[in-house]
């Protein structure tokens, strides 16, 4: 309670590249240039209203029309939703603590900042780790008519939102925290601290909400691809009986593709930041890939509808 006091009133001191007892909630970073925060402000607005338009289409759409009424289509719907809501409270958010350059919102705002962003970024990995389980078994299992069906689609969702709120939910009872970035205008979970809580948290967050969807990914698209080459070289047909399936396996390798692009600059750097807390980084430097994983949510949308024929 008395950090919490501390941080509240103020008294969070920022590092070596900032002025001694800078204060994030009541004063923009001296070594930020105003046109340099307009800036992120002008792209989180740009981000943010793509992203909430191209989301919401994706999700009414989807439930208009019938025929994209399918148990592969609920799990796309559900990376839309988290994309959507990340948009919602980080994009906005952003936009608005850019424009003023410090976190004005306060310490709460910078908590429910830092929750909703990891929340809901974790919930759209674990669908893509079930976009790709679904994938292999479908693929795989052709032959046998095996088929996701919407309770296993429905079981898949509970899983994932379950999932990510137990492991995103302990910075805000004491294991760990949300604090603000260095740049002092985004929240996120506190990767700087070398305190052992802070750092058994963010190893334990790591493996099971990064690494194991990660892993996830990697073992079910292997197996799919070779399982393919394998029906390929064995029938040589294989062009002409799957390629509905093989349009939507593309698909949902560029969405996977997608986010490891836009979100692994920002692992990599949380990564290096948690085993070197006393490394010291400028704050642009530090804040590129925070606002570079934002993008995340403008991709899925488009790759969902260029390469979906329905």
């Amino acid at each position: 309670m008395d950090a919490l006091r501390a941080f509240e009133n103020g008294s969070l001191l920022c590092s070596s590249s900032a002025p001694a007892r800078w204060d994030p909630f009541h004063r923009p970073l001296a070594s930020i240039q105003p046109w340099q925060f307009s800036l992120l402000a002008a792209v989180m607005l740009v981000v943010t209203s793509l992203s909430l338009a191209e989301n919401l289409a994706v999700i009414l759409v989807t439930f208009k029309f019938k025929q994209l009424r399918q148990p592969v289509n609920y799990i796309i719907v559900n990376l839309s939703v988290a994309d959507f809501l990340v948009s919602l409270t980080g994009g906005t958010i952003s936009f608005l603590t850019n424009l003023k350059g410090y976190f004005f919102m306060g310490y709460w705002a910078c908590v429910l900042e830092g929750f909703a962003v990891t929340f809901f970024g974790i919930v759209a990995l674990w669908s893509l780790a079930l976009l790709a389980v679904e994938r292999y078994v479908v693929i795989c299992r052709l032959l046998r008519n095996t088929h996701l069906r919407g309770k296993h689609a429905a079981l898949g969702i509970v899983f994932v939102w379950s999932f990510s709120f137990i492991w995103t939910i302990p910075p805000t009872a004491g294991w760990s925290s949300y604090t603000t970035s260095k740049i002092g205008t985004t929240c996120e979970p506190n990767w700087y601290s070398g305190a052992y809580a802070d750092r058994t948290y963010i190893i334990t967050f790591f493996t099971t909400c990064f690494i194991i969807p990660l892993l996830v990914i990697l073992v079910s698209y292997g197996k799919l691809v070779w399982k393919l080459k394998k029906v390929s070289d064995a029938q040589g047909r294989l062009g002409t009986t799957r390629r509905p399936e093989r349009q939507v396996t593309r698909m949902v390798v560029f969405m996977i593709m997608a986010f490891l692009i836009c979100w692994m600059p920002y692992a990599t750097f949380s990564i290096l930041v948690t085993a070197y807390p006393s490394i010291e980084l400028d704050p642009c430097l530090a804040a590129i890939p925070a606002f570079f994983s934002k993008t995340a949510t403008v991709y899925n949308p488009i790759i969902y509808v260029f390469m979906n024929k329905q």
